[in-house]
C-alpha cells in the first residue's frame, strides 16, 4: 500500500480535531433527568386545588396573575380544578391571607375542606419588567409541585420560564435603539405584558403532553397514553 494514500492533509487534521471536540462535548453533556411518574399513575388524581402562589419576586401582582391563569392549562390537560375564586375566598374567610400560611396548612385539612384529590403548590421566582440600556425584558419564572392530599406523596414537580424581549434589531443606530427602548418600556408598562408572560409561563408549567410535564388527566382523550 502506498503510504501517501493514507496520509492526512492539514485540513483533514483540523476536521478530525473538530469532530473529536464535538464528540467530547456530546459525551460530557448532562442528559435531562426523567421524572418518575409511578406515584402519579397510581394516584390518578381527578381534581386539583391550586394553592395561593408564593411570590418571591418584587412585583405584588405575581400571585394574582399565576393564580388566575392556572385553571385553563390544568382544565385543558384533563383535570377538574377547584374554582380559584372559591378557594381564595375560603382561605380569606378562615383568616389565611398570606400564601406561605396557606402552604403550611395540613394536607388532610385541605382535603376535608375542598374535597380535592391533589394540591398544586406554585412558587414565583421572577416576574415583571426589567429595563436595560437599549431594551426591556418582560419575564416570568415559576416552579410547581403536585401533592396527593390523600397520601401526602409528591406526584410531580417542574419549572418554567417565559420571556418577551423588546430588543429592536431593525437598525437606526444607537439613538434609534434608545428611542425604541423608551417606547417599548412605556408600552410594556401600559399594556401590562407581565400578565401575558405570566400566563405563558403557567402554560409551560402546567400543560400536559411535554417532556417532564404533568400527565394528562381523566377528562382528557389522551388519559393514560403518556
Amino acid at each position: 500500500m502506498n503510504p501517501s494514500s493514507i496520509s492526512f492533509s492539514a485540513r483533514d487534521a483540523r476536521l478530525m480535531a473538530a469532530l473529536g471536540a464535538a464528540l467530547l462535548l456530546c459525551a460530557c453533556a448532562t442528559p435531562v433527568a426523567q421524572i418518575d411518574y409511578t406515584a402519579f399513575r397510581e394516584s390518578r388524581p381527578r381534581s386539583i386545588l391550586v394553592m395561593p402562589p408564593v411570590n418571591q419576586s418584587p412585583e405584588i401582582k405575581a400571585t394574582e396573575t399565576f393564580l388566575a391563569t392556572s385553571t385553563v392549562p390544568l382544565a385543558e390537560s384533563g383535570y377538574y380544578v377547584i374554582p380559584v375564586t372559591l378557594s381564595e375566598e375560603t382561605f380569606k374567610q378562615n383568616g389565611v391571607t398570606v400564601a406561605e400560611e396557606a402552604h403550611a396548612i395540613e394536607l388532610g385539612k385541605l382535603r376535608e375542606i375542598f374535597g380535592a384529590d391533589a394540591a398544586l403548590y406554585i412558587t414565583v421566582t421572577r416576574f415583571g419588567v426589567s429595563y436595560r440600556l437599549i431594551s426591556s425584558v418582560v419575564e416570568a419564572a415559576a416552579s410547581g409541585k403536585l401533592v396527593d392530599l390523600r397520601s401526602g406523596q409528591e406526584l410531580w414537580s417542574g419549572q418554567a420560564v417565559a420571556v418577551i424581549d423588546s430588543s429592536n434589531n431593525s437598525g437606526g443606530g444607537l439613538i434609534g435603539a434608545l428611542v425604541s427602548a423608551i417606547v417599548n418600556q412605556i408600552a410594556n408598562t401600559v399594556a401590562n405584558k407581565s400578565h401575558d408572560v405570566g400566563r405563558m409561563a403557567n402554560y409551560q408549567l402546567l400543560f400536559a403532553g411535554r417532556q417532564n410535564s404533568i400527565l394528562f388527566g381523566p377528562y382528557h382523550p389522551k388519559f393514560e397514553t403518556d
